[in-house]
């Protein structure tokens, strides 16, 4: 299901910075951040509104590419010096190395729970992915559910079913952007658990960004930041 552990740096980032322009003013949203993932590690990202957490997650999974700085992922430098891969190689590692999460679930309300986590197999199948796509639902406990639709699933539920989705091709890195933001209590401590399982039974690397100070001590090392910058 999950990539198994190994011992090396997942991704490096020296001196990371984003600008954006609005107007005469220039908002610096990840000011010179430097930081390095190991295979294998579990980090949470924690701050306020406007801290820069989701913009920082965005650059470290490709998402969003940073003004100035360095990244590299599994060895291979992705940016640096102002210039970065073509589209069609991020694209690539996006689809290879990553598995995102996301606050909304984005699940497509037409599709069966079993649809919505094989529907990555129809832009890309990557070589070793899971054999057998019940894997990770029968793991999430959503082997009963496969023929449901989103609209007869609890938050909690649906959030599982993005997972299974984000694991579906064996991803390196599993990204997961405020994955409790739309559940309770109760069902983000679920959500919680599964993340740890993943990360101490699979091995998986898991980058969390989240306001809640109780899910951030999940991980083996929180990184808090403030204004663009680690505290």
């Amino acid at each position: 299901m999950a990539a198994p552990a190994t011992n090396g740096i997942a991704l490096e980032a020296s001196n990371l910075r984003k600008v954006y322009h609005r107007g005469s003013e220039d908002i610096v949203a990840v000011d010179d951040i430097s930081l390095t993932v190991r295979k294998g590690e579990f980090v949470s990202f924690i701050g306020p509104s406007g801290s820069g957490k989701t913009t920082l997650i965005n650059i470290l999974g490709c998402l969003d590419n940073p003004t100035s700085g360095r990244l590299t992922i599994g060895g291979r430098e992705v940016f640096a010096n102002s210039k970065g891969l073509s589209e069609s190689e991020l694209t690539r590692i996006r689809r290879q190395v990553f598995g995102y999460i996301f606050q909304k679930f984005y699940l497509v309300p037409t599709l069966t729970v079993y649809e919505n986590v094989v529907l990555p197999f129809a832009f890309f199948e990557k070589p070793g992915a899971t054999a057998d796509p019940m894997e990770p639902l029968r793991f999430l406990g959503l082997d009963k559910r496969t023929t449901h639709r989103p609209s007869e699933l609890s938050g909690g539920e649906m959030q599982r079913v993005a997972i299974a989705r984000a694991l579906i091709n064996r991803p390196e890195i599993l990204l997961a952007d405020e994955p409790t933001g739309n559940l309770d209590t109760k069902r983000s401590g679920e959500i919680g658990q599964i993340l740890t399982s993943l990360n101490e039974k699979e091995g998986l690397t898991i980058l969390l960004v989240t306001h809640n100070p109780a899910l951030a001590r999940i991980a083996q090392r929180t990184i808090e930041l403030r204004d663009g910058k680690i505290v």
